[in-house]
């Protein structure tokens, strides 16, 4: 299916560019011009009928329905939602707050928070056809699993005790008019197929323009790893399953703001050089999950306890889901 966009790249790189096979600079750069070809034309594809089904979601509806669950089903379907819809750090205030003046749990709202960058249409396209569908169907049961665990254990150390004062005040308010049975107006309204084509059509160009630099980045950045890193360095450094390397992989993804578009071709160059999965599935998710902006921006409706807190979680879950797959998917591969 994808042989194509390999036969492009030959014929650019090799026949159009006259570059030499087997070379440092043409193996990197035949993998950036596949990768690349590859990627943004299946973005343009999915995004847009991603977008023609995202057309009728009610939002507040979906809100409003988190907030009568259960607990337990109310974690699950949070992340869920999360895993549906593409939010990235900017959107982390406006959505938290809109969850907790609907009287939405902290936890099940945080299920949310952490599951929507992680897993996205986009990082689902990527891993499929980067890494293929098995190790895709692990990251999203991994990705909403740690979204779920994480909002439950929020919910059961009572952690909105430590929201900021006006959050705290609109989750009080919210849940009362639940007690009251007071719902806001969802304003649901049936778009037509054309007013849904322009909707798809703003959106698929509006997520292009968003990720398009963080595509041709990291796909850069594993082109150059792919080319120019010795073959077996990394296997032979770290790819022998030592238990420190998970933690100092987490470590580092840190500081390295990216959403998860930018740093799975990364991951793919890590893993085809020899780094374990786990490792680079940790990796991936710190970089992702647990980035500076976000936690500035949630700095505003959040105390810093709960800031770090939610930091110390990210990082262990992060950490233990790197040393299991290392240990697991060795023997199930």
């Amino acid at each position: 299916m994808f042989q194509i966009f390999s036969d492009f790249a030959t014929w650019l790189v090799y026949e159009r560019l006259n570059l030499i096979p087997s070379t440092k600079l043409g193996d990197a750069l035949h993998f950036f011009v596949e990768d690349v070809s590859k990627i943004f034309i299946l973005l343009l594809v999915l995004i847009y009928f991603v977008a023609i089904l995202r057309a009728s979601l009610d939002v507040g509806r979906v809100r409003d329905y988190l907030a009568g669950k259960h607990r337990g089903t109310g974690y699950f379907l949070g992340s869920c939602f999360g895993a549906i819809t593409p939010f990235c750090s900017c959107s982390s205030i406006p959505v938290f707050l809109g969850f907790t003046s609907a009287g939405i749990p902290l936890g099940i709202t945080m299920a949310f928070l952490i599951t929507s960058p992680l897993i996205n249409e986009v990082a689902v396209l990527l891993l499929v056809s980067l890494l293929g569908w098995k190790f895709t169907l692990v990251y999203i049961v991994v990705g909403m699993a740690v979204g779920i665990a994480g909002g439950a254990f929020l919910d059961h150390i009572k952690g909105e005790r430590w929201l900021a004062d006006f959050a705290a005040d609109a989750l009080r308010e919210g849940q009362q008019h639940q007690t009251d049975g007071i719902r806001p107006p969802t304003g649901t309204q049936h778009m037509s197929l054309s007013r849904r084509h322009a909707f798809a059509k703003d959106e698929t160009l509006t997520i292009f323009k968003r990720v398009w630099f963080w595509v041709i980045l990291g796909v850069g950045l594993g082109a150059a790893l792919h080319g120019f890193v010795p073959d077996g360095w990394i296997a032979s450094h770290l790819g022998t399953g030592q238990w420190w390397t998970v933690p100092v992989a987490v470590l580092v993804g840190i500081p390295l703001y990216s959403n998860a578009t930018g740093v799975i071709p990364v991951m793919e160059s890590l893993i085809t050089n020899g780094l374990p999965v786990g490792t680079a599935l940790a990796f991936c998710m710190s970089t992702v999950a647990v980035s500076f902006p976000e936690f500035v921006l949630l700095k505003q409706v959040m105390k810093w306890q709960l800031l770090c807190i939610l930091l110390l979680l990210l990082l262990t879950a992060f950490t233990l889901v790197g040393w299991v797959f290392n240990v697991v998917f060795p023997l199930v591969s």
